[in-house]
């Protein structure tokens, strides 16, 4: 599961990072929550270049008459996502880079204890990509409409195996591209994308439960836990 995650990066960072022009207008964010915009990389059939958007963290099918589902889909199974009737139309030819430098997860303690947080991000802190997919919802009695994505998980590597068992996918570079791409539609080197990231290229660290309330948003959410007041 991937709940709760950081981007705490410049727009010349991502830029950089991501091959994006102009830079994109972000704010340092350090607990992103369900239902919140998210930095995003899209690209379509009528713009094809990647290009940077905000999308509503929780898919919202296209066929859905209540938006409140997509408080239910923010993560999709990548073993499962190509035949999902939620995800499958947009696993085909909905698919983004939801950007971040860190994300967090939490770790039973026992039995009648709280669950310990972990942040866990690449060791040179440098921003990533989560497996994205991405749906345009209109509603059919206000007519109001959302982009909203959802993040793609999979096994644990062995970082987060001790922890959880299930982490977001994290695309390398490599994949980028092919991942974005909406004429792209071999289901099988997609899914091989989905695969644990490697263990050896993150680190995570204990940090305090002030990240369980989404209203807190700032660097003492990735502060780590030994180094608190």
């Amino acid at each position: 599961m991937c709940g709760r995650f950081s981007l705490n990066q410049t727009g010349e960072d991502l830029a950089e990072a991501f091959d994006l022009r102009p830079a994109p207008p972000v704010a340092p964010r350090y607990n992103i929550a369900p239902t919140q915009p998210v930095a995003a990389v899209v690209a379509t059939a009528e713009n094809p270049d990647p290009h940077f958007h905000f999308l509503q963290w929780g898919l919202i099918p296209s066929w859905a008459k209540d938006p409140a589902i997509g408080s239910r889909m923010i993560n999709a199974r990548a073993e499962t996502v190509a035949e999902k009737p939620s995800f499958r139309a947009a696993f085909k030819r909905r698919r983004c880079l939801i950007l971040a430098d860190g994300f967090y997860e939490w770790q039973r303690t026992g039995d009648r204890k709280p669950k310990q947080p972990h942040y866990i991000f690449l060791k040179e802190h440098q921003p990533f990509a989560f497996a994205g997919l991405w749906e345009h919802w209109s509603d059919p009695v206000g007519g109001g409409e959302l982009e909203t994505c959802t993040i793609l998980t999979t096994d644990p590597n062995s970082l987060m195996e001790p922890i959880h068992n299930r982490m977001p996918v994290i695309l390398p570079a490599a994949d980028y591209a092919a991942w974005l791409d909406p004429d792209f539609a071999q289901p099988q080197a997609l899914q091989a994308m989905l695969r644990p990231y490697e263990a050896e290229a993150m680190e995570r660290y204990p940090v305090s439960t002030v990240v369980n309330k989404p209203q807190n948003d700032s660097p003492d959410c990735i502060e780590p836990l030994d180094q608190q007041p």
